[in-house]
C-alpha cells in the first residue's frame, strides 16, 4: 500500500507509519431524581490528529521523490502555526495495484509540534505534530425596532465567515487522466506537468486513477 500526506498542499517527505484521529464526543451523563442515569447526546466536538513525522536529511527508498532539507519543513510548520485560519490536512491511501483505498481531507489548525533531535537518528529530524480540526465561526447581531403600535421586531445579522473552500492545490486523478492535461486545465499551462509530477512523487505523465496530485506552485 502507498500513503501520502499533505499539509496545506505540501507533500510530506515520509508518510508517518501511524496516524491517530480522536473524535471527541460531547455527550453528558446525568442522574435523575429517581437515581436513573441518562446520557444526553450532543454533536461530536472537534477532532484531534496526532502523528510523528520524519524529516530525512537525504532521500531514502521509502521517501517521496522530492525531499527538501529539514530546515525547510520546520520553517513551513512555523508559518502554519501562525495562521489565523485553518488549512487542509490530506491523507491518501492507495491499493497495491493502484486505485483509491482511503482518502481523508480535513480542515485543521497546527495546535502543537515538538522537534526531536536524536543522535541515534543521525542527521534526520523527527517532529511530533498535533493538529486540531478547525471550523469557521462568528457572531450574530440582533437589531430590535419598535413600531408605532408598540410591536417589537427583531432582525438577526450573522457575521459568521464563509466556510473555507476545499484546497485548490490538489487533484485526484481519474481513469484516462494525464498530468499534462490536468496541468493545462487547472493551471493554464501544460508545461508545468513535470513539476507537478515531481511534487506528487511521480515519474510518469499517466498516473493511476486515484492518485493525489500536488498542484501547489
Amino acid at each position: 500500500m502507498a500513503y501520502k500526506m499533505f499539509l496545506n498542499g505540501l507533500l510530506m517527505p515520509v508518510c508517518p507509519g501511524k496516524v491517530t484521529v480522536k473524535v471527541n464526543g460531547q455527550n453528558k451523563t446525568m442522574n435523575l431524581l429517581n437515581g436513573e442515569e441518562i446520557n444526553l447526546l450532543k454533536t461530536p466536538g472537534l477532532s484531534d490528529v496526532s502523528f510523528e513525522l520524519l524529516l530525512p536529511h537525504r532521500a531514502y527508498p521509502f521517501s517521496s521523490s522530492v525531499v527538501l532539507p529539514p530546515s525547510y519543513y520546520l520553517a513551513y510548520f512555523q508559518r502554519l502555526s501562525q495562521r489565523d485560519t485553518g488549512f487542509q490536512w490530506i491523507l491518501v491511501r492507495t491499493k497495491p495495484g493502484g486505485g483509491m483505498l482511503h482518502y481523508t481531507n480535513m480542515t485543521v489548525a497546527l495546535e502543537d509540534y515538538q522537534i526531536v533531535d536524536d543522535a541515534s537518528e543521525g542527521l534526520d529530524t523527527t517532529v511530533q505534530i498535533e493538529l486540531k480540526q478547525w471550523k469557521s465561526y462568528g457572531t450574530k447581531r440582533a437589531d430590535i425596532t419598535q413600531a408605532e403600535d408598540g410591536t417589537l421586531t427583531a432582525s438577526v445579522t450573522s457575521t459568521r465567515p464563509a466556510p473555507s473552500a476545499p484546497s485548490p492545490a490538489t487533484y485526484i486523478t481519474k481513469a484516462g487522466d494525464t498530468v499534462w492535461n490536468i496541468a493545462k486545465q487547472l493551471t493554464g499551462s501544460g508545461d508545468s506537468w513535470l513539476a507537478i509530477a515531481k511534487r506528487s512523487g511521480l515519474n510518469t505523465n499517466t498516473p493511476e486513477a486515484g492518485t493525489l496530485l500536488d498542484l501547489r506552485e
